[in-house]
């Protein structure tokens, strides 16, 4: 029985009065790949941004209901906290500018005030770095600007940049689309390697990226989950004409 790491009950998600995300009610089981799909503007980022209390940072926005973390309402704890356990790759790559690989790494144990030692941070940045397929690539240029990178190994830093922090959940949002073919084909290949110590929820507008390389797929339409299902049951057989409709390419 595969254990849930998060879960949604009756949320919503708001941006003053208008109403974002509907009610949602949902399992995030550990160890899987859940892709989060539906045409723009149909409440997928925001309902991902709200499973890192990311949401909250805009004027305005408020939530109604449970957003939970192995049975611990995330709303009630420290949003640094929560932002600690549950990662968040975007979907431009976004290293900062103005530090090396290496401190790009070590970014939020900086940010957030931990004291390390210079071996317990050499220790982080080579460990994340091959976590992140990256290490090989880099590890004679870790005090070159991350920028220097090409765009796919950029989100690669990025990732790793995320999982130095060990969380438990890895939210990434559209991650590939900046991305050319072959970097995407990359990220896709670590996300399965990836799955193995983290819980990863992706937002993605590519049916073809939700079928190659998750375990299963919810389909967000106007802010309601419409379904939420395993992968490839959801895309033989849709139980509702909308998913089946989006899926055909009836509308996008």
């Amino acid at each position: 029985m595969e254990s849930t790491i998060v879960s949604s009950r009756n949320f919503n998600a708001y941006f003053g009065t208008n109403h974002v995300v509907k009610n949602v009610s949902m399992d995030i089981p550990k160890n899987n790949i859940i892709a989060v799909m539906g045409p723009s503007g149909c409440g997928k980022t925001t309902y991902l941004r709200c499973i890192n209390r990311m949401h909250e940072l805009i004027p305005g926005a408020s939530v109604q209901g449970e957003m939970l973390l192995h049975d611990e309402d995330l709303y009630s704890l420290n949003p640094i906290l929560v932002r600690l356990k549950i990662g968040m790759v975007f979907q431009r790559p976004n290293p900062f500018p103005n530090l090396s690989i290496y401190d790009n790494v070590i970014a939020g144990y900086k940010l957030n005030g931990f004291k390390l030692s210079k071996k317990e941070r050499d220790e982080i940045v080579e460990h994340s770095l091959q976590k992140a397929a990256l290490w090989n690539e880099v590890k004679d240029t870790l005090h070159k600007k991350g920028t220097f990178l090409s765009g796919g190994q950029q989100q690669r830093l990025c990732i790793a940049r995320a999982i130095a922090m060990e969380p438990e959940v890895l939210l990434m949002d559209e991650p590939t689309s900046a991305l050319d073919p072959i970097s995407t084909s990359s990220i896709e290949e670590l996300m399965h390697e990836l799955k193995k110590n983290y819980t990863l929820v992706i937002v993605t507008h590519n049916m073809q990226q939700a079928a190659r390389v998750s375990d299963k797929t919810a389909f967000f339409f106007l802010g309601e989950l419409v379904e939420y299902n395993d992968t490839r049951e959801m895309f033989i057989n849709p139980k509702d004409s909308r998913t089946q409709n989006y899926i055909t390419g009836r509308f996008s």
